[in-house]
């Protein structure tokens, strides 16, 4: 083969200011980056390139029926190895599945590079 396996990463917010920033911020560590809106648009990334994907960075609040929590539960339930990031402007409310990081708004960019070793 002779090239390097790139991760890629899963990020998963409605603000799309904030989603390209964390998209650059993960590209910047040599990561390939998916962008989605609402956790249904994750989840189908998940479903089709789920073996794929290494890490899941994803707001509480989307565009959309499910949230964050919902989502990091049903990706860890899937795929336990997956290095999952809830993040919130609110303190947080609900339990988080076991494994999950949560890192709350404003996080600073050194926090999501951190997150994707």
């Amino acid at each position: 083969m002779g090239y390097a396996h790139r991760s890629t990463a899963l990020v998963v917010e409605n603000d799309e200011a904030q989603r390209t920033l964390v998209s650059l911020l993960l590209e910047e560590s040599e990561m390939d980056v998916i962008e989605c809106e609402s956790a249904e648009a994750a989840v189908l990334v998940l479903e089709e390139s789920g073996d794929n994907v290494s890490m899941v960075f994803t707001d509480v609040e989307l565009a959309g029926m499910m949230d964050g929590i919902e989502l990091a539960y049903l990706a860890k339930q899937r795929y336990p190895n997956l290095q999952v990031v809830v993040t919130s402007g609110a303190p947080r409310v609900r339990r988080l599945p076991d494994g999950t990081l949560f890192m709350a708004k404003p996080w600073s960019p050194i926090d999501v590079l951190r997150a994707a070793e």
